[in-house]
């Protein structure tokens, strides 16, 4: 039996049952790495093997004691490169961390730690999180599974391959922008943005510290609700962690859409939008109206002024929260340098790619004396805007849907040629983040040449059950499709 093609949720149900050990899962999942991931790179750091397989049978001693009762306890699972692990390499795909060893685990991981996940590695990213097809990293370019000449997506590309090519039940990834949305999109999986505030970021190594939430990439709606059960909840140590009445996601895995209100914004259906996956979309709007649910076209204004203000703010935000990597305290140091000034100019120049310094010199002009008040401070009042507008279309409609990308997964090396294009790549996905929304990707078809295309169903905050429940009833229509390479 393919273990690792089975969901989270249905593994844990074999473990827990007694059908499966856990280290016979743990070493299914391995098998997979080392038969796919030389083509795909998925993973920065894979796990070494006889430390998860002792992890593997303390959990083991745990359910069969009945101390671990959870849905996911025994089931492996990957973490995007940017959420610290306690003695685990974690570079954020760059060679600026590229010995980094935290002392601590983000609060995220420590939540699927104690559900009783085994790590199995920590996965592909674009460096600290800033691109949109995981070609910037350092330790080279993920690659898609469904095809393997064309990028995943990303931020999060190594998490939604390692999903899609099954090399672990599910995996942990970081959406700034659209960085789950996107890439679940491209690789086939679904993958969910939490309202802001919902998951704490503890131990995630910020990019935009009012933009970056952590969330699940899975093969189901089932399993990303489960998953998002599991990480979510109030934490101390983060002052934006929120505290929530009611973290029970579950409950919204129910096949009924009646009467739910759906808006369609005209703005994200015009120029620019690929036939294929407009008609992709449409198509699984129209299977929603089938099953009840209301649909109606509506005006989203400010769309074209998302990217400007998202870019201004990140870059803003990535400038001040990457001044702490210098070659002091921890991570790559510069072997040759006179003086500490010279040292800190020589260790960023080394250390940081070409995306990371583009954003980084953005980020500074944009707050810099002069231009605080013409860029930063206009981009908030944009964001503002936005999030008005959002208001006022969630108080006629329950959920919006959306393409979560313009188009399906570009050929490698055709975004990195045109920065700017990348950006506007991202046009779909990043208000969410600017008015602090949940979205989630669910996939609904696929193009001519067999990339998989993705619906993206936005709520209003705090409102994930209501997109849960419209994802789910969606995905009752429609087989998971399982990608080429590991049918091969």
């Amino acid at each position: 039996m393919n273990l690792m093609s089975l969901t989270a949720v249905e593994l844990g149900k074999k473990i827990k049952s007694g059908e499966v050990k856990v280290v016979d899962a743990v070493n299914d999942a391995f098998a997979h790495i080392e038969k796919q991931d030389k083509t795909i790179n998925s993973f920065v750091t894979v796990t070494n093997k006889e430390e998860a397989l002792k992890k593997a049978e303390e959990v083991q001693k745990l359910i069969d004691e009945g101390k671990l009762t959870g849905p996911l306890a025994g089931v492996p699972v990957a973490i995007k490169d940017n959420m610290c692990t306690k003695g685990m390499l974690t570079t954020c795909s760059s060679k600026i961390l590229g010995n980094f060893v935290p002392t601590y685990t983000a609060t995220a991981v420590e939540n699927l730690e104690k559900a009783g996940a085994v790590i199995i590695g920590k996965t592909n990213m674009d460096e600290f999180a800033m691109g949109s097809t995981t070609e910037t990293s350092a330790f080279g370019a993920t690659k898609n599974p469904w095809n393997t000449e064309h990028v995943p997506g990303g931020s999060s590309g190594g998490s939604c391959t390692a999903v899609a090519s099954e090399e672990c039940s599910y995996a942990l990834g970081s959406d700034t922008g659209g960085s789950i949305r996107q890439p679940s999109s491209f690789c086939g999986v679904t993958g969910i943005k939490p309202t802001y505030g919902t998951v704490s970021r503890y131990g995630l190594i910020a990019y935009g510290s009012s933009l970056d939430q952590i969330g699940p990439v899975a093969k189901d709606v089932t399993d990303v609700a489960t998953i998002l059960e599991t990480i979510a909840g109030h934490d101390e140590k983060d002052s934006t962690s929120v505290k929530r009445d009611d973290y029970n996601f579950t409950e919204a895995l129910v096949d009924d859409v009646k009467g739910l209100k759906i808006g369609i914004p005209k703005d994200y259906f015009g120029d620019g939008l690929d036939k294929e996956v407009k008609d992709s979309i449409l198509n699984a709007v129209e299977v929603l109206k089938s099953k009840g649910a209301i649909v109606e076209e509506f005006d989203l204004s400010l769309v074209e002024y998302a990217i400007p203000a998202y870019y201004v703010i990140a870059s803003a935000e990535a400038s001040s929260n990457l001044e702490r990597f210098d070659g002091v305290k921890y991570g790559y140091r510069t072997q040759e340098y006179e003086g500490l000034h010279n040292m800190y100019k020589k260790t960023r120049s080394e250390g940081f790619g070409e995306e990371v310094k583009r954003r980084i010199m953005l980020g500074s002009f944009v707050l810099s004396s002069g231009y605080y008040d013409a860029y930063y401070l206009k981009a908030l009042r944009t964001k503002a805007l936005i999030k008005k507008a959002f208001d006022e279309a969630f108080a006629k409609y329950d959920v919006i849907i959306a393409p979560a990308a313009p188009t399906t997964a570009p050929k490698i090396g055709s975004s990195l040629a045109d920065p700017i294009k990348m950006y506007l790549g991202d046009i779909y996905t990043i208000s969410v983040n600017l008015a602090g929304l949940p979205g989630i990707t669910v996939p609904c078809g696929k193009d001519s040449n067999g990339l998989p295309i993705g619906m993206q169903i936005i709520g209003d905050c705090f409102k994930e059950k209501t997109i849960i429940r419209a994802a789910y009833a969606y995905e009752q229509t429609r087989e998971y499709e399982h990608c080429p390479l590991v049918e091969a």
